[in-house]
């Protein structure tokens, strides 16, 4: 069967995106780089990993999923972002924008489709976000990756959306702190 991993940026404080959705606090170079590309490879937008010289064969997973709010960051410019993977992007009112016809969009459940992949054949699944997303499949998520970079964002949204849960055991795999200040930790469902 098939692995849900929610690999995401995220601040200290527990924010995957400031509060109108921002980004650009996330530390995007420096040595924690080298390890994404190579034991997360794939999960650079298919336009810029080819501009950068990235591979991305070899990638842990062949399906990423989203929610529209992640999806839309590189609209107009990105209309197909990782064309090297089959990707799912989940809106209730959003139609598909010119460019994206390789991109599935639906607005059925969350959980019922990631169900449906995880039993379908193939690698790794990505849920590369966002947080009310995440807190939807939370029960779903056989592994998590936390990109911690050494910021306070105070407000935005939250690593798991605004959704209460049940505590929940993750096992931790590994914690890599790297020069940059970026703390890569890995956890898998207990």
């Amino acid at each position: 069967m098939r692995e849900l991993t929610y690999f995401v940026a995220v601040s200290v404080d527990g924010f995957i995106a400031g509060p109108n959705g921002e980004f650009d606090r996330f530390l995007a170079e420096g040595d924690h780089m080298d390890v994404i590309g190579e034991k997360y490879r794939g999960t650079v937008p298919t336009v810029l990993a080819d501009r950068a010289g990235v591979p991305a064969d070899g990638s842990p997973f062949d399906t990423v999923v989203m929610g529209w709010n992640t999806y839309a960051v590189g609209l107009p410019m990105l209309p197909d972002p990782y064309s090297h993977l089959r990707q799912v992007v989940f809106t209730r009112s959003h139609d598909a924008p010119e460019g994206a016809e390789a991109v599935e969009f639906t607005d059925r459940d969350p959980v019922d489709v990631v169900r449906e992949l995880k039993a379908e054949e193939g690698r790794g699944i990505w849920l590369c976000g966002g947080g009310s997303l995440a807190g939807a499949l939370i029960d779903e998520i056989d592994h998590l990756v936390l990109k911690i970079s050494p910021v306070l964002l105070g407000d935005g949204i939250r690593l798991f959306g605004d959704r209460s849960y049940a505590p929940t055991g993750m096992m931790p795999d590994a914690v890599t702190r790297f020069d940059s200040g970026v703390v890569i930790a890995e956890y898998s469902r207990g």
